[in-house]
């Protein structure tokens, strides 16, 4: 028999919008913080960030990089001198203009991002090219001051870590680049089971004050984009605002190239997105709290024998190195228990009870199949971890099947208002900001990137008829 979940969140195919503001809610991922627009990161939210951190904080220590912290407070003049940049982020500043009780001389800009802090920094920290490469990360918050605000996917305040670096080449920026980028793929596609489509923002989208912006693009189940991260190769437009110089080996005074790179946890939202159905949410194994929750069940003499046996059961699983975690809440009833870590997106649930015990088996309820299964006692843990990888492996092949099935190459007007309807259009574009705003005016769909891998081709741009500029299709969708 099927399962279905009776906690109750919205059907996606009802309003998807919906269904993912209940799920954060309910599965206790994260709740609306006392300011409009903040949030409160919950500590079953907060514990798929800290797996997400550890997963990708290895990545960029490994490669020589290393963490420090900085500033909240910036400046405002740190801002104003870097022109395209402050301009970008105008909107969305938070600004402090008193403090200790009287009007601050200069006004602070709270973070929303921390390339001005840390060039000025820099500037001070690098002489010579045997300072280089300076390659530096931090785990912060930012605040961001939106207009529209969604748990995970656009708050007033998020955590993220930001990458900076600067260099004695533009060459060498460039590698560093996409040395980045290769954390968040290996990262989005092994970690949080997602396909996603890697590619250049075009000059329109790219990051203020950059030269190159990179991004990672993933669908969610509603045809949507997420950007799931980014990595900008600054050129030298920040040393040059913040005098970042090193002499070099032949003693000449010049401009270090610099990069920052930054993923944050609306990636949470992203996962929330990519993977949850209408029995709430599902979870790569990889970054779930709970890879497996065992459910006792019995009463009276029989739950002692129960609970023993479960505690048992999880310290074999525990010794495998799969996150366990036993229900033994005695005032729910299993059925509500089932729910809710169905609700929750654990991977796999065990259900036990005298009847198990007495059979030598334990009830399997994988979070994607649609039907529990028998498995003998004995074997469960020493399986546990092949079964959790192929759920993985599942996941991933259910992300990149997804995407494909909701992506139409597309070359007329029609085609492309059509396709971002329902997904991604790859679309050859004229490259002209004016075409781009008249596709998201009438579509609310942007150019996402210009993938890396896609073949070349020339031709009329899919929304005016000019020529193309980029020798590939761009892909375009509606975004979060």
């Amino acid at each position: 028999m099927a399962r279905t979940n009776t906690l109750g969140v919205t059907p996606q195919s009802e309003d998807f919008s919906a269904w993912y503001n209940e799920l954060v809610l309910k599965a206790e991922l994260a709740d609306r913080g006392p300011v409009r627009g903040t949030m409160i990161i919950r500590p079953y939210g907060y514990r798929i960030w800290e797996l997400i951190q550890g997963e990708l904080d290895r990545r960029i220590k490994a490669t020589g990089h290393e963490n420090a912290y900085f500033p909240l407070f910036i400046p405002e003049g740190h801002l104003r001198r870097e022109a395209e940049h402050v301009d970008g982020f105008a909107p969305e500043l938070a600004v402090v203009t008193h403090a200790g009780g009287k009007e601050l001389d200069e006004p602070l800009i709270v973070r929303p991002t921390s390339e001005t802090v840390i060039g000025e920094a820099f500037a001070r920290w690098i002489d010579s090219y045997r300072d280089l490469p300076l390659l530096m990360n931090q785990w912060a918050n930012v605040v961001r001051w939106e207009l529209r605000t969604r748990l995970f996917l656009r708050t007033t305040e998020f955590l993220w870590q930001e990458g900076h670096t600067a260099h004695a080449s533009a060459e060498e920026a460039a590698a560093e680049v996409l040395t980045a980028v290769g954390f968040y793929e290996e990262l989005v596609r092994d970690c949080a089971a997602m396909s996603v489509i890697i590619g250049d923002k075009t000059p329109g989208e790219r990051f203020a004050g950059a030269d190159r912006t990179v991004s990672l693009e993933a669908m969610m189940r509603d045809g949507r984009a997420l950007q799931t991260g980014t990595s900008h190769d600054l050129g030298t437009n920040f040393s040059r605002a913040f005098d970042i110089t090193f002499t070099s080996a032949e003693g000449v005074v010049e401009l270090c190239h610099t990069t920052s790179w930054g993923m944050s946890t609306r990636l949470i939202g992203g996962i929330i997105m990519a993977h949850g159905d209408d029995r709430g949410l599902v979870l790569p194994p990889r970054l779930a709290p709970y890879q497996v929750v065992i459910v006792p069940i019995g009463r009276g003499d029989d739950l002692a024998g129960v609970l023993d046996a479960a505690a048992s059961l999880a310290a074999r699983l525990q010794e495998v190195g799969v996150r366990v975690k036993v229900d033994d809440r005695e005032q729910l009833s299993p059925g509500f228990k089932f729910n809710e870590w169905e609700l929750r997106g654990v991977p796999v649930r065990l259900e036990l009870g005298p009847r198990d015990l007495a059979a030598g088996t334990v009830t399997l309820a994988a979070r994607l199949a649609e039907e529990k299964e028998q498995v003998r006692l004995a074997d469960i843990a020493a399986e546990m971890p092949d079964r959790l990888t192929a759920f993985q492996d599942a996941l991933l092949e259910r992300s990149r099947r997804f995407r494909l099935e909701h992506t139409r190459n597309v070359d007329t007007w029609d085609e492309l208002v059509e396709a971002v309807s329902t997904g991604f259009a790859n679309a050859l574009h004229c490259a002209d900001p004016a075409c781009e705003d008249r596709i998201k005016e009438a579509t609310t769909a942007t150019p996402r990137c210009v993938p890396f891998d896609a073949p070349d081709e020339q031709g009329p741009c899919a929304a005016c008829g000019k020529p193309s500029a980029y020798g590939r299709r761009v892909v375009f969708a509606r975004a979060y």
